[in-house]
């Protein structure tokens, strides 16, 4: 159902977003049997193409051309499909958007390399952009989105990290991605800087927004919903927002030793969800995303006079607000 949502809000670009679904098949498509199966598999998931998205809308600000966009678009996702393999080996999760994962449909090894290749194609696609700010841009974007992964894997289990720590983090994790889509899509299409600063910021606050819901989502959706089991950062040791709101909670405490230790039993597991959901820190957590979505909404009133404005607003406002 979210998903038709989303798909709705963009219909006016339906056709090039087809045109991307297109590219990704093409490039996902390997002399490697295992890793076009392997691919194919993470392709047939499904997911939102917000990156895409953001990259289109963005590039209307500017000279739009779905044939030269595309090759920023591409990119993009496939940068964000190829983290996603490498995040469930780290995570050691089998299930993903209601799917086995390529680690657990075939091994940690091959999911490496698939995630791997996805990145290689990432980088033939921009080959034929010629604006070197793109590629820079695009090269800082992988660095840090690499340095993301290391400090989340640093970060595993530890209840001692600050605010400040959890939203570095996720700004690496998620916000850069989604920042760096619209201030591409502006700068390959040759949107004026003023735009292409302002979409680079709406896009930042965006991100921010948008991993705060998943974190909150995390605890209070449903297995079916989610497509994986609920609370599945946690028995992860990714310790997210509404847990560091809730860490010195006493009632939390027996959870939080075990979890990092042996694990939760379902029953714990179901009552650990039920402490969670109850709390304070699922209204504070979703009061900071708001205000992180006020500021992206800030950002688009920035912006030159357009009919993207309404549809960055529509998005944005259905990201900060969607229940799955």
């Amino acid at each position: 159902m979210e998903k038709m949502k989303i798909k709705m809000l963009y219909a006016d670009i339906k056709s090039d977003i087809e045109v991307i679904e297109n590219e990704l098949e093409q490039a996902l498509n390997s002399s490697s049997h295992l890793l076009n199966d392997a691919s194919v598999h993470l392709l047939q998931a499904g997911g939102k193409r917000i990156r895409p998205v953001f990259t289109l809308l963005s590039a209307k600000f500017g000279d739009y051309n779905i044939d030269r966009m595309k090759n920023i678009a591409v990119p993009l996702e496939l940068i964000h499909m190829g983290s996603l393999v490498h995040d469930d080996v780290i995570d050691n999760s089998d299930m993903r958007r209601g799917r086995e994962t390529v680690k657990a449909q075939w091994n940690n090894r091959v999911a490496m390399y698939t995630g791997n290749f996805i990145f290689a194609r990432a980088l033939q696609y921009v080959t034929s952009i010629e604006n070197p700010r793109a590629h820079q841009i695009l090269a800082k974007t992988m660095v840090e989105l690499v340095n993301g992964e290391v400090i989340q894997i640093e970060d595993k289990f530890r209840l001692d990290q600050s605010l400040k720590d959890y939203f570095r983090r996720i700004k690496r994790k998620t916000a850069l991605l989604i920042e760096s889509s619209c201030e591409l899509g502006a700068v390959v299409s040759g949107a004026d800087e003023k735009t292409a600063r302002h979409l680079k910021r709406y896009g930042y606050f965006v991100g921010m927004s948008f991993q705060i819901v998943d974190d909150i989502l995390d605890f209070t959706a449903t297995d079916k919903q989610l497509g994986k089991p609920a609370g599945s950062d946690l028995m992860n040791g990714n310790v997210t927002l509404p847990i560091l709101l809730m860490k010195d909670d006493p009632q939390l405490a027996p959870y939080l030793t075990k979890v990092a230790v042996a694990g939760l039993t379902e029953e714990e597991r179901q009552n650990m969800l039920a402490l969670v959901r109850n709390s304070e820190a699922i209204k504070e957590a979703t009061h900071i995303s708001n205000l992180y979505l006020k500021k992206a909404l800030k950002e688009i009133e920035a912006l030159p006079k357009h009919p993207m404005k309404k549809k960055l607003r529509d998005i944005a406002l259905f990201m900060g607000k969607r229940k799955s």
